[in-house]
């Protein structure tokens, strides 16, 4: 009996210690809590990257360096969560007061569609969800190499769903005055992205 009980002992205990290495000390317990917890812990640099926004202008990201951005990934067909995005971004945009988004942050949607998101599509997004090309910008990045670089220093999969259209993880981003990325939040929770924001102003 007594012997039973040890064994017993000595597998949860051995079930706990795998759980807790696991789990980053019971912090994380999905990839997306992992992908959270390494940028709040390790801010990750982006990558040097060329876009091309709704206008048509091209800018890179190492341009917006002084600033804090707000940014998501989206597609303008997408039927569902990229709404979901867009509609965040409005909450986040008329949270804060009037002199910050532009001067202090930007919000920018990055598009993973580049082949069919031209600029014309990108201002029909931007239309949609009064992005006015200056304090939001809806781009993308043209070169597929620089697409992919961008896509995995954000932890970003997209995976096609086999019907012209896309499987994604979806949250809103912040990147900080240095080009670094910093936090992860839902993407139903705008306000509480817009604390995080507060914080770094």
């Amino acid at each position: 009996m007594r012997c039973s009980l040890l064994t017993a002992l000595a597998v949860t205990l051995l079930g706990v210690a795998v759980l807790a290495w696991g789990t980053d000390g019971f912090r994380a317990f999905t990839d997306e809590g992992a992908r959270r917890l390494a940028v709040h812990t390790s801010p990750r640099p982006l990558p040097a990257v060329t876009l091309q926004d709704q206008t048509g202008r091209r800018f890179s990201l190492d341009e917006l360096r002084g600033r804090l951005l707000a940014v998501e990934f989206i597609y303008v067909n997408c039927p569902s969560v990229c709404r979901a995005l867009g509609q965040a971004f409005q909450r986040v945009r008329d949270a804060l007061p009037a002199s910050v988004p532009g001067r202090e942050l930007m919000l920018l949607s990055i598009s993973f569609d580049p082949e069919r998101d031209h600029p014309a599509r990108l201002a029909d997004y931007a239309a949609r969800y009064h992005a006015d090309g200056e304090a939001w910008r809806v781009a993308r990045v043209e070169d597929p190499d620089e697409l992919q670089a961008l896509l995995r220093s954000f932890g970003i999969v997209v995976i096609p769903d086999g019907f012209g259209g896309f499987e994604h993880n979806a949250a809103l981003h912040l990147v900080d005055r240095r080009g670094r990325l910093v936090r992860i939040e839902d993407h139903d929770r705008p306000l509480a992205f817009v604390e995080r924001v507060r914080e770094w102003l």
